[in-house]
């Protein structure tokens, strides 16, 4: 999906200011609030916006311990596995991946032994061959996509337009 120069602003101040209402992003933006909301409606039509919702701190929910759990799984048996994946509350995300093992979990837990614990439920799934796990010691950097947003934006910027 091509974005174009007010929707990279556009997506600048929801990334920047989350908590504004439509009326003053369009005061912002100097466009009427009908056509900045029609411009929402293509980005989440198009799915460049994917969700309106906080974001939560599972450290601050009592589950400051994070791992990233590389799962080996029997051929065939994925989607199986990925649906198992699912149901485990801890498991905040996972993603079928080339290179080593064929799924990455990012797994949270209250302590070292909840996360055995989860571990060791991972193990005990149908079509689950070995899982290795990397705890996180500190985040670096974080979740983010502001610099992408400003990257796309200067690179329309310097397109030639016909």
């Amino acid at each position: 999906m091509a974005v174009d120069e007010l929707d990279t602003r556009i997506l600048r101040l929801l990334l920047e200011q989350p908590r504004t209402s439509v009326r003053e992003y369009a005061r912002s933006l100097g466009i009427a609030r009908g056509t900045l909301q029609a411009r929402l409606d293509r980005l989440e039509r198009d799915g460049v916006i994917t969700g309106t919702g906080p974001s939560l701190s599972p450290a601050a929910l009592g589950h400051p311990v994070l791992a990233f759990v590389h799962i080996e799984v029997t051929q065939g048996h994925l989607d199986e596995v990925g649906d198992a994946l699912a149901a485990v509350p801890e498991i905040v995300e996972a993603f079928s991946i080339a290179g080593g093992g064929d799924l990455l979990a990012r797994v949270v837990s209250r302590d070292n032994a909840h996360l055995e614990d989860v571990i060791q439920s991972l193990i005990s799934v149908p079509g689950v061959v070995r899982t290795r796990t990397e705890v996180a010691l500190r985040e670096r950097v974080p979740h983010r996509l502001l610099p992408l947003v400003e990257s796309i934006g200067r690179s329309i910027g310097r397109t030639p337009t016909g």
